[in-house]
């Protein structure tokens, strides 16, 4: 039996495995296949993006959203240009693909740079190889030409100027509230444009390197593009938060930001937009006793409008303020919101709950929330209490007691935690029979036994081995090579395809078999927790091969099986989904490179699950400090910059060990049969132990 030896040594030099290469986003270049045109969009960051694609504007569902939006308003949807006399036809264009601009080159030789800047609503078309003056015609369902140089869109209060200006080898597109700022932005644009798009890629740039650097074998490039295409949809439309996914998701949905968090902000260490999507949601919150939806934060939120109906928002919300206080260790921000955290449990305690303690809901008030029009009856309806909302209110109650403890509200300490207590006791009574789990309880209190994915997240509320047998049958019947479906294929309610003009409805698909990439990861999750890790990481390579198909991002949907003749199933929904790319980002550095920490109580778990790492870095921001890791054949290395903390070591198959560490210290783990020391002496070194397994476990 091999055994594994661990070292801790003081204050060793900075690892040569640890060199990082300069990340120059201009080289991660998407050549297109001839003939190939997606949608693709860019954001400024705050509320306005461009979509355009590739070659023309023809797809049938988002080419309505092609141009300049903002808040939900389209400016102008196409661009004319003119140099030399000769009219631009993308179409004729040889596109490519980069994290910052739309490159196309014409037959010509003509060079094409699409921009956008910053916080700034400006579209900028830079022609480097040309010293012509570009002449620009713009056009849109709602704008209205004034003067050569100048648009309006809008009336009243939300009138909009659009004003253009054009000099050697570029052109801009200014959009204010009015035309002289709108033409003062142009003009500042002709100057300092070279400065804002240096500052922009800087900005990209730094978000794969420095303290956020990874490298990850043959995932590097895909994992570069998804975060970057994530990081796009993180804006200040209303407060901070992030889009669900473009184009038509241009706002933000409650129960989408916090599933979100923590693979587009902590995981990459931005702490600061994670804390700001947390405050700006705080004050969304329903603060009226006298409100059915006392305690909720919204479903979704709009430039001009919020809306309460969904019960799954909330508690992801105090689970994400928790994984905030995990990471970042920021108690303080946690006292300054713990009075919204109170509202939500103390609301939902008096306005949805029912004898057993359940967590109750309406039809549609689950992420899977699809409704017929005009009479608004559920496509799936999971009414009145599901098994996933069950999960997510038991771990809101308990996330709320670790707070309420550390608020010394010891009232509600007790009260939630017995509460909690209460919960996952009659869920086992009634939601599991056989071993199986039930997807939902009928207002009557009959089991509903469809087998849907929503079942992986309660999961955790199963004992073993009926929890391994009971992954087994949700994985058989509903995990694929391409992703997570709905709804088991053999259920009469099954339809395979979203899209099926003159069949069925889309929305009635939706929920009904469709794939959703957003599921992968907690199937993932699962798998890996159950020593699956083999067929975690087959989804997670389909989804790491399919964002370098879809421009760097990945999609809402897909169908759950592919068309007759076809491999693969079609694409649906939004190009750019922003759970599909969290869920990814997340399961790669909680479960595959396996950095959780759990500062609320006191230590940071390390589980590493990689398949035959060949050389993986990363670096993960812990409180105020870094873990910086790397991993290789032979051996796997920790090292702790400003960090005090107790590690829990788990390593597949032996027993998980505890390590106290301080800044300064590494900790290398390595098979004995090679060398044990590179250098220094070590502080502490002993054996990990085989975990001893039951017959029953997997």
């Amino acid at each position: 039996m091999i055994r594994i030896t661990l070292l801790l040594a003081l204050a060793l030099a900075p690892s040569a495995t640890f060199a990082q290469e300069e990340v120059d986003i201009s080289t991660m270049r998407l050549e297109l296949p001839r003939g190939a045109n997606p949608q693709m969009a860019y954001t400024n960051k705050r509320s306005a993006f461009f979509q355009t694609q590739a070659l023309r504007n023809d797809h049938p569902e988002h080419a309505w959203f092609r141009g300049y939006n903002i808040a939900g308003k389209r400016l102008f949807q196409d661009v004319s240009v003119q140099i030399d006399g000769i009219n631009l036809d993308p179409s004729k264009s040889k596109p490519t693909i980069i994290p910052d601009e739309l490159e196309r080159i014409y037959p010509n030789g003509l060079r094409e740079q699409i921009r956008m800047y910053d916080n700034l609503d400006l579209l900028g078309l830079h022609y480097p190889n040309s010293r012509a003056r570009p002449q620009i015609k713009l056009s849109g369902d709602d704008l209205v030409q004034v003067l050569p140089d100048l648009y309006e869109s809008g009336t009243g209060e939300n009138k909009l100027y659009v004003a253009t200006l054009s000099n050697t080898g570029r052109a801009f597109i200014a959009i204010a509230p009015s035309s002289l700022a709108a033409r003062e932005l142009a003009f500042r644009a002709t100057i300092l444009s070279d400065t804002w798009t240096i500052e922009r890629k800087a900005r990209m740039e730094n978000l794969l390197q420095g303290d956020h650097y990874f490298a990850a074998d043959s995932q590097t490039e895909a994992l570069r593009w998804m975060t970057l295409s994530l990081d796009a949809l993180l804006t200040r439309q209303r407060g901070t938060g992030i889009y669900a996914g473009l184009p038509w998701f241009q706002e933000y949905w409650g129960r989408d930001q916090f599933i979100a968090l923590p693979g587009a902000t902590l995981v990459n260490g931005q702490f600061d937009s994670a804390k700001a999507i947390l405050s700006s949601f705080a004050r969304f919150q329903d603060t009226d006793p006298k409100s059915p939806f006392y305690g909720r934060l919204p479903n979704i939120v709009k430039p001009d409008e919020l809306n309460y109906h969904t019960t799954d928002g909330t508690p992801r919300f105090v689970i994400a303020l928790r994984d905030y206080v995990d990471y970042s260790g920021d108690f303080a921000f946690a006292r300054e919101l713990y009075p919204v955290v109170k509202a939500s449990i103390e609301g939902s305690i008096q306005n949805h709950t029912d004898s057993s303690g359940y967590l109750t809901h309406a039809d549609n008030e689950t992420w899977m929330d699809a409704r017929r029009e005009p009479d608004k009856v559920s496509y799936s309806p999971r009414g009145n209490r599901a098994n996933d909302i069950q999960a997510l209110w038991i771990a809101q109650l308990e996330a709320g007691a670790a707070f309420a403890s550390r608020m010394d509200d010891l009232d509600s300490h007790f009260k939630w935690d017995a509460l909690a207590s209460k919960v996952r006791q009659n869920f086992s009574r009634d939601f599991i029979s056989n071993g199986q789990l039930a997807d939902h309880l009928n207002a009557d209190g009959t089991r509903d036994t469809q087998i849907r994915p929503n079942a992986f997240f309660a999961l955790d509320l199963m004992r073993q081995p009926e929890r391994a047998r009971e992954l087994q049958r949700l994985t058989s019947k509903l995990v694929h090579p391409w992703g997570v479906a709905t709804l088991d294929s053999k259920d009469p309610q099954f339809l395979p395809y979203h899209l099926a003009p003159g069949k069925w409805h889309k929305d009635a698909a939706y929920h009904n078999g469709t794939v959703w990439p957003w599921l992968d990861g907690i199937a993932m999750q699962r798998l890996i927790e159950s020593d699956r890790t083999a067929q975690a990481w087959q989804l997670f390579q389909f989804n790491s091969a399919l964002a370098m198909r879809t421009n760097g991002s990945l999609p809402e949907t897909m169908d759950a099986l592919p068309h007759p003749r076809e491999k693969l199933p079609r694409l649906s929904g939004t190009y750019s989904q922003a759970w599909s790319l969290a869920e990814q980002l997340r399961i790669w550095n909680q479960y595959f490179v396996g950095i959780r920490p759990h500062l609320i109580d006191g230590y940071v778990s390390l589980a590493p699950r990689l398949i035959n790492p060949k050389h993986i870095v990363s670096t993960a921001r812990i409180g105020s400090g870094y873990i910086r890791f790397h991993a290789s054949p032979s051996e796997l290395r920790y090292t702790f910059d400003n960090l005090l903390t107790r590690i829990r070591l788990d390593l597949p198959n032996y027993e998980a060990t505890i390590v106290d560490v301080k800044p300064g210290d590494e900790l290398v783990v390595r098979d004995n049969r090679g060398t044990v020391i590179r250098a220094g002496q070590p502080v502490h070194q002993f054996t990990l132990l085989p975990v001893a397994r039951s017959k029953t476990e997997h």
